[in-house]
């Protein structure tokens, strides 16, 4: 999952890029351990690099791991986009969608509960810039394949339209990570079922949808929240 931007083994570095070295070491660990507990001083072993090279670009822990946190996002959405290539049906591409989205939690739960847990929130209860774009782009692409008719009928992505949408990316989003949280939690299994109980889930939500799409309350946000004014 984390091949093209990781690293496996010890080796230097050259100028430029020991961001991208120290985050493909935090996503192997991660991947790993399926845990955060671990030192910037071991991902830098890993890299290859002095223990204080880490530092040069990540001012803490959490700020490394917003940017582990965004790369998630990023891969994810190429997981995402990659299911979709050869699909012509908006209905077809929020289902490959979806079962890229489930399968890239239930694979890799550490990295998912910290995209989608609340370990980056700050005290302003908002998260970080870099993520919350990340994320963002990563929702532009269910967005989109509701709005080309995924849903039964053409949806045009305008301001008037807004709460509409987010309902029904709320459904969307309720049912697909409460359904992953289960399969990763093993209440319910098995593991091996995954794609059929993805596309059952899926197809029931979105005959529900087809026919009454909710609508949220004004000031409602779906999505990482802005930090607050």
């Amino acid at each position: 999952m984390t091949q093209d931007i990781s690293t496996t083994e010890l080796r230097p570095y050259h100028h430029g890029d020991l961001h991208r070295a120290i985050v493909g070491a935090a996503l192997d660990v991660l991947s790993e351990s399926q845990s955060t507990e671990f030192s910037l001083r071991e991902l830098a072993r890993r890299a290859g690099v002095s223990h204080n090279a880490p530092y040069k670009h990540f001012a803490d822990k959490r700020e490394l791991l917003t940017a582990v946190s965004a790369v998630g996002f990023e891969l994810l959405a190429k997981k995402m986009t990659d299911a979709t290539k050869k699909l012509d049906s908006p209905r077809e591409r929020l289902a490959a969608m979806a079962r890229a989205y489930v399968c890239g939690g239930v694979n890799n739960p550490a990295l998912y509960r910290l995209m989608f847990g609340g370990y980056l929130t700050g005290q302003d209860n908002g998260r970080p810039a870099i993520e919350r774009t990340a994320a963002n782009n990563m929702k532009a692409l269910i967005v989109g394949a509701i709005c080309d008719g995924a849903l039964g009928r053409l949806i045009p992505n305008t301001a008037a339209n807004t709460r509409k949408i987010d309902g029904a990316i709320l459904i969307f989003w309720s049912q697909m990570h409460g359904l992953t949280l289960l399969l990763v939690d093993r209440l319910v299994g098995p593991s091996g079922k995954i794609e059929e109980l993805t596309e059952n889930v899926l197809q029931g939500m979105l005959d529900g949808l087809a026919n009454c799409i909710p609508t949220v309350p004004e000031g409602v946000w779906i999505g990482p929240p802005p930090p607050a004014e």
